[in-house]
């Protein structure tokens, strides 16, 4: 998602156009490529925007988190 967002942006165009041939998700914010939450991502609208898609796929994280890997998850109990 970070690297759709820095060269498609309008995430939910793209994602929606492109739904149907998406196998794996990577997440990350943008910019500074930080954890979701530290960057201009809706990440709970595009959560929902996945989830209402039918993704049922592996999400990664390959992000840089702002303090230590423990508190660069912490976002995660949330969507769960």
């Amino acid at each position: 998602i970070y690297h759709m967002q820095r060269m498609e942006g309008e995430l939910t165009q793209t994602m929606t156009a492109w739904a149907d041939k998406i196998g794996h998700l990577q997440i990350a914010d943008n910019p500074r490529r930080g954890e979701p939450g530290t960057g201009e991502i809706n990440y709970d609208f595009i959560f929902n925007v996945i989830k209402q898609s039918g993704y049922d796929g592996w999400v990664g994280c390959e992000y840089k988190p702002l303090t230590t890997t423990e508190a660069g998850l912490s976002w995660i109990n949330q969507y769960r």
